[in-house]
């Protein structure tokens, strides 16, 4: 990918191959989604494989005696494609784009191989389809997957579209990336929670993320008592147990007590404390009356009898022990011995920690955590749905099978696990609304939230959703920072300048432009490495070891393989190092070496070849190559960032780029080296809500609502990533001819004044694309009604409006022949502004009597209006103030008025000097016809940028410091200060003063307490709180206070009693008929001392007669002391 990029930019718009579709797609592109498409692959053709492997049977026995048990043997997904009883169609496989328009799911049939066998007789498996699960565009199921660029335009996409989204009915979807903890790695972790978990339970604790092949994954945990001792903690079905470490170490291998006792001192006999404390906890299995392998296996198996309901009631104790060691501990480790050897090792390292003699880890580091792609997130919700639709069909089964004259067969089997359902429509409503119901937890901290929509608002914010990893709604809701820090192990990983400012500031990050995503290995490559490490001088796991020998612990993915010589270490290292790069080894391979450092990290080597790290290339510059390192390795290697930072014999590693630690977004910035740091940030974040070009197939287009700038440009001062990327073909900004300049007081506080003319030109001219889809039921369909002839100059002969028709709030949009009442029905526009019909299309569908379905797009004009925010791309935003005339505006020698005035207050604190530079660079790029660099870090202080683009401007005759002198538009005279006057790329943001604006006189109030409603699209009133009440009081303003809180807000008549002060006792008159006919009344009268003529009204806030309501409630008595004035 680094050869074929770009160095500087260039002007390729205005070129014949332009309009050309490239051959292949962009590979800068195909990056953004890899991670996305990658996982789901992985998930097609490995994970489905080991989900089966891995689901647990289910058993039951039935009233006749039979015991059955069933399984899932396998599962596939198959291409989207019509239903086969659907006759008549051009091609059987159905694309993205036909479901987008048509508001439905991009989906494929899922379909398992069911085994069963009943008394251990295996019988005939059955094929069962579980319904229609969401698809991934561009993956291996997708009928556009490896389709060239000229076949993706064929079929209404994109030629750059890389994939990676879910169509959900009509909805694009993108399934967010979490940071999770690094998988298989003990963390030695201090939580202030873990105290509370029971007796003499400490604050710390190593912690193991275990993840299984098939991605489902547990918690393991090895507490650290204040006794001495240690409890290990595993979950099921989010109930959490606690197990004296020992009790599991002896379940798992026979071996005997001083075996183990060897096993966990060897190489810490010195530490009197630690071996004190191991033969504490093997006392403690003992106290239990417990001693033998047998025994323990027993006593474990009949001590979680009750809760493990997948294990049938025939199998003895030991099974339910076996179920426990297998499925909730250490999952990732099949065989025992290796799980016992992890433990040991964790123990280990839990009393060091403990002692103080290594540091504790922090979780919340980089370096500490992997991310959770989105097709291992499928895979393991997928799981979770199959496995409920087993347990479903058992119930279903013993419906069936309920009196002892009853035995299975096929049919019965087939109609039970028919009548359990499917899982499609569970899918559907995963990816829908980010919701995720699941019993067991699926090892996330959260149920919500993992789906989001890809908004397609600009290139920029599609681009941005494949490369953001957020921490976890859970991490919202805490006081503490921690989470959020930016440490230095992120570098080149995390991107320092993509966060968003706000509650999911440093939550919410975005990968840098280098980092990828490790893919799942090949597993003959993995299964080599233990004997290449034996080879090197790997001393064995099953070796003893002298225990006076310094040696240092050597780990593959979890796994403990044995220990290597400290003094070989490096050596070692080094020949890993040599293996991955010339591919004896996997590439994206982890050599994670950690050295001994008093009171440093527990050390070792730690090998890791698994999915999900986040990896990244740099320069290996012994064997001249590039390498991909990991977080973890990262932090103990020496990488210099440019040559001159090279240390002879010391730097091993080098930089492939200054610009790689920054996001895709970041690099967009032009010159974000000269900005200050939030204006940066500002930028990422403005930068994805401008208007600008979302898509280029305007007419398969059905989203429900679309930004486009009209007459966009391309930027003359731009980054080369830009070009990388091909950004032009989905610009997104104006250039526009800028005077910095104080001129009249409408520039005041980040305002800025737009040129009229221009504006008439057609400056930043925009609209909004709204799509409404109209279903009518069975019986009814689409016709103009004969009986309105005032409809023929609005609709067509079919109820629909024509294409290109102007419309208006209250104009007739369809009519309709209603079938259920028999009548023609007239719907009308709703939208508050005039709009344009942009298309109308009827839409189809694969049921035996479809409905009517309607798509009508409307184009909404949006020309640049007052109170419309604007920004450039130093992050300078503000809002026009004023459209002043052409010919009231100052102009240049040569003529020209500039499109915008912008105040000069806005630069000195806001430090946006590579606004400076822009508008020095873009008035020369205009000049000689070309387009300059912006990207960071190409000038320094010797050859500085302000020189650079001063002579430039010098060459075209002009100042060499970019000031001009202008003359007044009013009165024609010379200005006495040089003026800066230049181009600057501007973009026009969607806050639109169309959709702010909020005004309200009367209207609906709340029913308890009288005072207006809030929401806007409601028509509620903007909420007057306190801070304005005390604005208002500080400035003496009381009459406009009265005005605001009393008479425009819950103001109400009540009758006040003078004598008890109570305005709950008096009742007010009644009138009513007597017998005779005629009118009765009763004077106002309070009800407590029976007195009518001291009742009288009074205005008081309604609110507050609610509040005395309230406390009358609680028997509080509330009196007036009233003064006639």
């Amino acid at each position: 990918m680094l050869d074929k990029m770009k160095t500087t930019p260039e002007l390729t718009n205005s070129r014949p191959c332009f309009k050309e579709i490239p051959e292949k797609l962009n590979e800068h592109l195909i990056n953004l989604g890899a991670p996305h498409v990658n996982s789901f692959d992985e998930m097609l053709n490995v994970g489905l494989a080991n989900l089966a492997k891995r689901i647990y049977p289910v058993h039951f026995q039935s009233p006749a005696g039979e015991r059955i048990s069933f399984k899932v043997e396998s599962i596939w997904i198959s291409k989207p494609q019509v239903p086969m009883d659907a006759i008549e169609v051009r091609t059987r496989e159905i694309y993205p784009t036909d479901a987008r328009q048509l508001h439905v799911s991009y989906g494929g049939m899922c379909s398992v191989r069911l085994s069963w066998t009943v008394n251990d007789i295996e019988k005939s498996a059955i094929n069962m389809d579980l319904g229609e699960v969401p698809i991934m565009l561009r993956s291996a199921a997708c009928n556009l997957h490896k389709a060239t660029p000229a076949d993706m335009v064929k079929h209404g996409e994109h030629d750059s579209e890389w994939g990676g989204i879910f169509v959900i009915r009509g909805n694009e979807k993108i399934v967010r990336m979490l940071m999770l903890s690094r998988r298989n790695y003990p963390i030695c972790v201090k939580r202030s929670t873990w105290k509370d978990r029971g007796h003499n339970f400490s604050e710390l604790g190593i912690l193991v993320q275990t993840v299984r092949d098939d991605e489902v994954s547990f918690s393991n945990v090895l507490h650290y008592l204040n006794n001495g001792t240690a409890r290990f903690m595993f979950s099921h079905y989010k109930r959490l147990s606690y197990i004296p470490v020992c009790l599991i170490l002896k379940c798992l291998m026979d071996y005997t007590d001083e075996e183990i006792y060897n096993r966990l001192v060897h190489g810490y006999e010195w530490d009197q404390y630690y071996v004190s404390c191991v033969q504490a906890m093997l006392r403690e299995v003992q106290n239990e009356g417990v001693y033998t392998h047998g025994q323990c296996r027993s006593f474990m198996g009949t001590l979680f009898r009750g809760r493990l309901y997948q294990v049938p009631e025939w199998r003895p104790d030991e099974d339910v022990t076996d179920y426990i060691l297998k499925e909730r501990i250490m999952v990732h480790l099949d065989n025992y011995e290796d799980k016992f050897n992890l433990i040991v090792f964790m123990i280990q390292k839990l009393f060091q920690c403990a002692q103080g003699k290594f540091k504790v880890e922090n979780v919340d580091a980089v370096m500490m955590q992997e991310v959770l792609l989105p097709g291992h997130l499928y895979q393991k919700y997928l799981g979770e749905r199959l496995e409920q639709w087993l347990t479903l069909g058992k119930k279903y089964l013993q419906k069936k099978l309920n009196t002892p004259d009853v035995l299975i067969n096929s049919s019965i089997m087939y109609q039970s696990m028919r009548n359990a359902g499917g899982i499609g429509r569970a899918m559907e409503s995963f990816l829908a609304t980010g919701n995720v119901i699941s019993r067991g937890g699926m090892g996330l901290m959260q149920n919500s939230g993992m789906v989001i929509m890809a908004e397609n608002i600009n290139r920029m914010r599609y681009m941005s959703h494949f490369r953001a990893v957020h921490r976890g709604s859970y991490f919202t809701t805490m006081r503490t920072t921690d989470a959020r820090q930016l440490l230095p192990d992120a570098w080149g990983f995390i991107c320092p300048v993509h966060t968003p400012d706000g509650t999911p500031c440093g939550l919410l990050n975005h990968l840098s432009l280098m980092c990828e995503i490790s893919p799942r290995p090949d597993p003959s490559e993995v299964q080599m490495i233990p004997q290449k490490l034996v080879d090197m001088g790997m001393l064995p796991i099953s070796a003893r070891t002298d225990p006076e020998a310094k040696l240092y612990v050597v780990f593959l993915d979890g796994k403990h393989l044995g220990h290597i010589m400290q003094t070989d270490a490096h050596k070692i290292v080094e020949y890993l190092r040599f293996a991955k790069i010339t591919g004896k080894m996997p590439k994206m391979m982890e050599i994670a070496f950690i050295p001994y450092r008093k009171n440093g990290q527990f050390p070792g080597l730690f090998l890791y070849t698994g999915p999900a790290r986040m990896m990244r290339p740099v320069w290996n510059l012994k064997w001249n190559k590039i390498e991909y390192i990991g977080t973890l390795e990262q932090v103990y290697m020496e990488i210099a960032i440019d040559k001159k930072e090279v240390y002879p014999d010391f730097t091993t590693h080098l930089e492939l780029a200054k610009t790689s630690f920054m996001s895709n977004l970041a690099n967009l910035i032009p010159m974000p080296d000269y900005n200050q740091s939030p204006r940066n940030m500002y930028q990422c974040q403005m930068g994805k809500q401008t208007m600008g070009t979302p898509c280029l197939n305007w007419p398969k287009q059905a989203a429900n609502k679309l930004y486009r700038l009209q007459t966009p440009g391309t930027p003359l001062f731009r980054p080369v990533h830009y070009d990388n990327i091909g950004l032009d073909d989905f610009a997104m900004g104006t250039n526009a001819i800028v005077a910095v300049i104080s001129y009249t007081g409408y520039d005041m506080e980040d305002a800025m004044i737009i040129n009229k003319a221009a504006y008439e030109r057609g400056f930043a001219y925009g609209s909004i694309y709204k799509s409404k889809f109209i279903e009518l039921d069975k019986n009814s369909y689409f016709a103009r009604s004969p009986h309105m002839p005032e409809l023929v100059k609005h609709l067509d002969t079919d109820g629909l409006p024509h294409p290109g028709t102007k419309l208006s709030h209250g104009s007739p949009l369809y009519s309709y022949f209603d079938g259920e009442v028999s009548t023609y029905k007239v719907a009308k526009l709703d939208e508050a502004e005039d709009c344009m019909v942009d298309s109308v299309r009827q839409l189809g569908s694969f049921e035996l009597t479809p409905k009517r379905n309607v798509c009508i797009t409307l184009r909404v004009p949006r020309p640049a209006t007052i109170g419309d925010k604007f920004a450039s791309r130093a992050g300078q935003k503000g809002i026009c103030s004023q459209k002043y005339p052409a010919e009231d505006l100052p102009f240049t020698e040569s003529g020209l008025i500039p499109d915008i005035v912008f105040n000069p207050h806005g630069f000195p604190s806001r430090m946006t000097i590579a606004m400076m530079i822009e508008t020095m660079a873009g008035k020369s790029a205009a000049v000689h016809g070309t387009v300059y660099d912006a990207t960071p870090f190409r000038f320094s202080e010797k050859n500085t940028a302000i020189n650079y683009f001063g002579k430039m401007l010098e060459a075209g005759g002009y100042n060499y410091y970019g000031t001009e002198r202008l003359y007044s538009g009013i009165d024609g005279r010379e200005m006495k200060a040089d003026i800066f006057f230049g181009v600057v790329h501007y973009q026009r943001l969607r806050h639109m003063v169309f959709d702010k604006w909020q005004v309200r006189s009367t209207g609906a109030v709340e029913s308890r307490t009288h005072q207006p409603i809030k929401g806007r699209k409601r028509g509620g009133g903007v909420r007057f709180g306190e801070m304005e009440r005390d604005a208002l009081i500080s400035h003496g303003a009381s009459f406009l206070l009265q005005d605001r809180l009393f008479h425009n807000s819950d103001k109400t008549h009540t009758l006040v009693c003078h004598k008890c002060g109570s305005i709950l006792s008096p009742m007010q008159q009644i009138v009513k008929r007597n017998e005779t006919g005629g009118l009765s009344s009763t004077a106002e009268t309070c009800r407590l001392c029976g007195d009518s003529g001291a009742v009288s009204l009074i205005e008081i806030p309604f609110s507050y007669k609610f509040l005395v309501t309230e406390l009358s409630s609680v028997n509080i008595n509330a009196r007036f002391k009233l003064t006639e004035i």
